[in-house]
């Protein structure tokens, strides 16, 4: 738009704004026309026009009316229909009284007078300022602790950005607040600044920091505390109420309140309460009492015993066997953890890959007497049959392949029954296993093993076959026992000759063995395969006889073990091991090579072969005696590679064999080394390097053991 146009624009508005504009109720004669508002001078000279003011070609009313007086009446509206209000009374306005000075809130009124206050420097980026009086907040170490897992800022690199730092500050202020919440703080206060600090410094560090200043203020305490129906348990209430720690007066803590929860769940369930059912806890707070009242509504469901235990496959796994490895009898008040026991056993059988306990009511509860439920469990089968092999390569044993099929439930309820076979440089063995498990209770077992065997060994070898019977109690990976034996019948009739000093082999001759082997553990170490405290006592006992060349002799074959663990530090175990054996009442010769004692090995005496240890023949091989002794000396250091699944054991052996029934120290062997451990979910990997410290002329340098679980 040019000059001139606007000229003739704001002219046409100032003439519009002088004419009265006529109320349509108004009779007035018609607007003058658009030639009369705008002259041809107008049109000619837009600038010239404009600049003379009023126009008088606009015609200017003679009379401006007055403005509305207020007190006149309103005219008549036909359209209004409500009346109108005639004669209203307003009431007076009270006066304010005067007041002389107004106090007005100060900044210190509103987030507390400072305390003195001591720093906590997180890192570079984050400090935390606490009370210097650490009774004003006890919690603080926890409290740290916990926050550090959780702050943004201690997580996150800012990279030096004030604003990204600024945005993980606002973040943790909500978690300090939070946190302090949860400590019973509920009128904690946390004052959050972010700076660039030393900026008059050009020499100093500009890093951007997040300063929090903490203030908890007072502990609030618990105060009522409802659990709704819990007094209906009668005689089982003062117990049931001690199970959960939350009472009136406790400082207040959420952490508590919601932890007790589950430890009064567990109560209910040790106590015969099976449908018990408890609501989440609420919590009321009252910031005039400063306390917290919690309400935590709980519905026991009634006492009960237990019944009887049923399976949905009694063809399978019958529920007489299934009661049979419960730890529990018909009768009994229901606990949760014995149904978590059962549990667990069936899944040991390895028969079973799914396994659901539902207690079932059977009988009602009355005021006087429990209710009886039944154990209903459900059984998904796993596979039963398996097809295993392995094959390995050892410097001492050479290669060796073995394999194997087994049905773990051919002769129902856990009857199973495995075929193997071996065939290696050294060891040939072909064998059938019958095992029945829980026989005829809960962790007993019944093994029947036939076997034919081959060992050729550099100083003996030995065509054998055995017929052993055991039964026995003993630990596995999902039970460690405190308490395990054994006992078997062992009946072996071998065919063995020995190398001469020539290194040749002499004649064959044949022995026919009795044995009724005893063996008896204690075991008070705190895992099975990676133990780091406690001890472990077992002995071994085998009376046998021996018919040789139709010359029978009567012997004992005894062994001892020991072994100690003890946490010097969080990363450092020390571990030990004593081992001592003996066989009196025979000599050397009567007893078959097979049956003599020998040492050296990854589970003996590291850095010698398996069973090289012991006299030795005219071309120093090892022959066998009747004693032995054994220590050995570890430290399991935990290394933080891997998040710590790493170690390192450094180690030492020593063993020595003799031929007299008494163990000595004549000719004793030491070996050291240092071993890897990688700590999976199912235990230590082990790979021990070890090197004989006196070795024999035919030692190996150095010998190396791969294993599933530590040395002892």
């Amino acid at each position: 738009m040019n000059r001139s146009a606007l000229a003739l624009v704001s002219g046409l508005a100032l003439a519009m704004q002088s004419v009265a504009v006529p109320l349509a109720a108004q009779d007035t004669s018609a607007p003058p026309s658009l030639e009369d508002l705008i002259p041809d001078a107008a049109v000619a000279d837009p600038e010239a026009w404009a600049q003379q003011g009023d126009n008088p070609a606009i015609p200017v009313p003679e009379e401006v009316p007055s403005l509305l007086d207020a007190d006149s009446p309103m005219e008549d509206m036909p359209a209004l229909t409500i009346e109108r209000p005639q004669d209203m009374d307003l009431p007076e306005l009270v006066p304010l009284e005067s007041v002389e000075q107004i106090d007005f809130a100060t900044f210190e009124d509103v987030i507390g007078q400072p305390v003195a206050g001591s720093e906590e420097r997180l890192s570079r980026e984050l400090v935390l300022v606490f009370p210097s009086d650490t009774s004003l907040f006890p919690e603080r170490d926890e409290f740290l602790d916990r926050f550090k897992s959780l702050s943004a800022v201690q997580e996150l690199d800012s990279g030096e950005n004030i604003g990204r730092l600024a945005a993980q500050a606002r973040s943790d202020e909500q978690l300090l607040l939070r946190m302090l919440r949860t400590y019973g703080y509920f009128d904690g206060q946390v004052i959050r600044s972010v700076d660039v600090q030393n900026m008059g410094d050009p020499e100093a560090d500009h890093r951007p920091v997040a300063r929090f200043d903490v203030r908890p203020g007072r502990r609030f305490a618990v105060g009522a505390v409802d659990l709704g129906d819990l007094a209906t348990t009668g005689a089982d209430y003062d117990a049931l109420r001690a199970a959960y720690e939350v009472f009136s007066g406790d400082p207040l803590s959420l952490d508590a309140i919601d932890t007790e929860r589950y430890d009064l769940d567990t109560a209910l369930g040790e106590s015969g309460y099976p449908f018990a059912a408890i609501d989440a806890p609420e919590l009321l707070v009252d910031h005039d009492r400063r306390e917290g009242d919690v309400t935590m509504p709980v519905r026991p469901g009634g006492k009960y015993v237990i019944g009887q235990v049923t399976s949905n496959l009694p063809q399978f796994l019958s529920g007489r066997h299934l009661q049979d490895i419960a730890r529990f009898d018909t009768g009994d008040i229901y606990q949760r953890s014995d149904e978590l026991d059962l549990r667990r056993a069936i899944l040991a059988t390895g028969l079973a890959g799914s396994v659901v306990i539902t207690p079932v009511e059977t009988l009602a509860p009355t005021p006087d007497q429990p209710g009886t439920v039944d154990m209903a469990v459900d059984l998904v089968p796993a596979p039963l049959r398996s097809v295993a092999g392995s094959v390995g390569y050892g410097t001492e044993e050479g290669l060796r392949v073995a394999a194997s099929w087994e049905h773990r439930n051919l002769f129902p309820p856990e009857g199973m029954l495995r075929v193997r076979g071996i065939a290696g440089t050294q060891e040939q063995l072909a064998g059938v296993t019958f095992r029945k498990n829980n026989f005829p209770g809960r962790d007993r077992i019944l093994t029947v093993d036939a076997f034919a065997s081959t060992l050729d060994y550099d100083a003996y070898d030995a065509r054998t076959i055995s017929l052993i019977g055991t039964y026995e109690r003993v630990s596995t990976l999902l039970f460690q026992k405190p308490f395990s034996w054994s006992g078997a019948v062992e009946l072996v009739a071998t065919q063995e000759r020995e190398v001469d000093a020539a290194g040749n082999f002499g004649a064959r001759e044949t022995y026919l063995i009795a044995a009724l082997p005893a063996s008896a553990q204690i075991d008070t170490s705190d895992d099975l395969l990676n133990p780091t405290s406690g001890y472990r006592l077992g002995a071994r006992l085998s009376p046998e006889m021996s018919d040789h060349n139709g010359a029978q002799s009567f012997y004992l074959r005894s062994q001892a073990d020991a072994s100690a663990y003890r946490q010097m530090s969080e990363n450092v175990v020390l571990a030990g091991r004593v081992r001592l054996a003996s066989i009196p009442g025979a000599s050397v010769d009567d007893i078959a090579p097979s049956r003599r004692i020998y040492a050296g090995g990854g589970g003996s005496v590291r850095g010698y072969g398996y069973r090289q240890i012991g006299p030795l023949n005219g071309l120093g091989d090892p022959t066998g005696g009747r004693s032995l002794v054994e220590f050995s000396l570890e430290a399991r250091i935990r290394t933080g590679l891997m998040d710590g699944a790493v170690g390192v054991v450094p180690f030492i052996d020593a063993g020595s064999v003799g031929q007299d029934p008494i163990p000595g120290f004549d000719a004793i062997k030491f070996g050291a080394g240092v071993g890897l451990r990688y700590h999976s979910s199912f235990g230590p990997i082990r790979i021990d390097i070890a090197a004989p410290l006196n070795p024999g002329p035919n030692d190996a340098p150095v010998a190396v053991y791969v294993a599933l679980g530590q040395a002892f």
